[in-house]
């Protein structure tokens, strides 16, 4: 089966990672069982997923969905991706190396939409379904794609930081990524949304720190430095975030006195929060996320019909909700 994912989840987004990556990617060993996805011929199911990232408490947190689901279902799912968000050679020698052992479906999360267009015209000449989840390739050869709308995440942010700046000033962004959809998106959620409805807000600078807390904080205290007058700052993942946190301890300003937002969860950030140092954030459901795409996988080996996508969620989360039970759910250590 064959369509553009994409199409559908622009028409979808025009209605409405300090725990980084270690010195090296990993791999998991297989979870879940004989059961309900072998199809009733004794075999099971084997589901190879390639995510982002591997150490970084998102990406473990959506091993954990997809595991639980596997446990469910009756298949076995690996799970693996490369040390950090930056190592895009890597990741495709995992998609390769998986097209290789020819598991009965991938699921895949895209570093470079572009780089893995030949990868899956290969697994479509071995018949292997690939369904995507967090960000998709720039192909057609998709059954479905499980992640936030990071458009409407990125707009949630915004919408949360006009209030707290009190609908005017100047804002700047700290963005994790310039190639993979989640930075483009989060970034364009929040830059449409000010644009759209905060006319006495300005947008003053956008740069980019690979996710990278220790660059983050350098790149923040830059912007600082630049726009004495700042009265915000988004960081589009969890270690944007944390470099803007630490930035402004390392400049000694008081909290508040720069609002900032970040993106994702994490000890680190929750911390941030509880503290004062962080006004708030958006999270995701990263158990939902890695639940359906082994759902979706299942689903699309046994020939059943998909949407183009699956939308997760996003939640903002600050002091007064943090401990919320329908919040906590959604948050990550």
């Amino acid at each position: 089966m064959k369509f553009s994912k994409r199409t559908a989840l622009l028409a979808g987004t025009a209605t409405v990672a300090l725990a980084l990556a270690g010195c090296s990617g990993g791999t998991d060993a297989p979870a879940g069982s004989e059961g309900a996805g072998s199809e009733g011929n004794g075999e099971t199911l084997q589901i190879a997923l390639v995510s982002k990232g591997f150490q970084h408490q998102f990406w473990q947190a959506v091993r954990t969905g997809a595991e639980e689901a596997a446990d469910e279902l009756g298949v076995e799912v690996t799970f693996e991706g490369p040390a950090s968000e930056t190592e895009i050679d890597a990741q495709l020698q995992m998609l390769r190396a998986a097209i290789d052992r020819g598991p009965d479906a991938i699921g895949y999360a895209a570093l470079d939409p572009q780089a893995c267009v030949p990868l899956y015209e290969q697994a479509e000449g071995a018949s292997i379904p690939i369904v995507e989840f967090d960000a998709p390739c720039d192909s057609e050869y998709s059954q479905n794609l499980a992640a936030t709308d990071s458009i409407v995440a990125g707009g949630l942010a915004a919408e949360h930081m006009a209030e707290l700046i009190g609908h005017e000033g100047q804002v700047a962004i700290v963005g994790h990524s310039q190639i993979n959809s989640t930075g483009v998106e989060r970034r364009d959620g929040f830059v449409q949304y000010m644009e759209e409805n905060e006319p006495d807000i300005e947008i003053v600078d956008i740069q980019y720190g690979d996710g990278d807390h220790l660059r983050s904080a350098d790149i923040a205290k830059a912007i600082i430095a630049a726009h004495p007058d700042l009265a915000g700052l988004y960081g589009t993942n969890e270690g944007s975030a944390i470099g803007i946190v630490n930035a402004a301890s390392e400049l000694n300003l008081p909290n508040g006195q720069i609002t900032i937002v970040g993106f994702d969860s994490g000890a680190a950030q929750i911390e941030a929060i509880r503290s004062g140092a962080m006004a708030g954030a958006i999270t995701q459901d990263p158990i939902g996320i890695g639940r359906s795409v082994v759902e979706n996988a299942v689903a699309a080996v046994n020939g059943e019909e998909l949407e183009d996508f699956t939308d997760t969620g996003s939640y903002w989360y600050d002091s007064t909700n943090i401990d919320d039970p329908e919040i906590a759910a959604v948050l990550y250590e």
